[in-house]
């Protein structure tokens, strides 16, 4: 079951992201990053609402720093997107959420089978090539950084709600979308970016990204009550591979070669922890 909640959590930031980066580049980055939080924020404490937990302070102070970590991996993801460095960021963000998680289920306790560290050792490469575009060469010292600092985010939102015990119900995840929401603005505030919603489709746009985004971190996070964080997290970080195939179906965008052997990476790497 953890590994079927870790994919659909992947499939479900893949249709967020493809649903906001779709509204992004039609009007613009930052405000679609910020009604997403929104919505993302109102959705969770629907959910938190309408279901039990007990939470104590140290639930709810994991949640904070998993909120952090979200809302600056989205900043400077959307940053990198910006600026015109996705094809660096991309990759470099993407394989930081993985490998983070990974070092820090290591470190307190996992032992994952050696089939399933094959699989890992597939997914790193294939994450990076199915994110990777063609030609970003020129940009690759700058986009480093913006993906460095977006994977940090990233992994810290998946370690972070990992800690989160199964009673503690979701208003944990509800406080990680608050201060996710905060910290968007706030780092959109520190770049100047303008972040007020305007048209009609960065409401939409942002509707969606949303509410995918809270249904995928509902999703990591009951797959680490039933697994372990070094497979959730590497599996959910498959998450480009789904945006990568909706752009080439629905947008008509071409998979080039190292894109194609990226998934094909991606498909071992769930076939092997499957099998592990």
């Amino acid at each position: 079951m953890g590994i079927l909640l870790s994919l659909a959590a992947a499939v479900a930031y893949g249709l967020s992201d493809f649903a906001g980066g779709f509204a992004a580049r039609r009007t613009s980055a930052w405000p679609v990053a910020v009604m997403g939080s929104a919505c993302a924020l109102v959705f969770s404490i629907l959910i938190a609402l309408v279901t039990h937990g007990e939470p104590s302070t140290r639930d709810l102070l994991w949640g904070v720093l998993g909120g952090i970590g979200t809302g600056l991996g989205g900043a400077f993801l959307y940053r990198g997107l910006a600026a015109g460095r996705m094809g660096v960021v991309a990759p470099v963000s993407a394989v930081g959420s993985a490998l983070l998680p990974v070092v820090v289920g290591v470190s307190t306790g996992d032992r994952p089978a050696l089939l399933v560290w094959l699989g890992i050792a597939a997914a790193v490469p294939g994450i990076w090539l199915v994110s990777r575009e063609p030609g970003e060469a020129s940009n690759l010292a700058a986009g480093i950084l913006d993906g460095v600092l977006a994977g940090l985010g990233f992994g810290l939102l998946f370690a972070a709600i990992a800690q989160v015990p199964e009673g503690a119900g979701y208003w944990p995840l509800a406080t990680a979308q608050l201060f996710g929401l905060l910290t968007v603005i706030a780092t959109a505030t520190l770049l100047r970016a303008q972040r007020r919603v305007k048209a009609r489709s960065e409401v939409f746009g942002g509707l969606v990204a949303g509410l995918l985004s809270v249904t995928a971190s509902l999703c990591f996070l009951l797959a680490t009550y039933s697994g372990i964080l070094t497979v959730a997290a590497v599996l959910t970080s498959l998450y480009p591979a789904v945006t990568i195939l909706l752009a080439s179906v629905l947008l008509r965008e071409h998979i080039h070669r190292g894109q194609g052997l990226g998934l094909a990476l991606c498909g071992l790497c769930v076939a092997l922890v499957a099998a592990g």
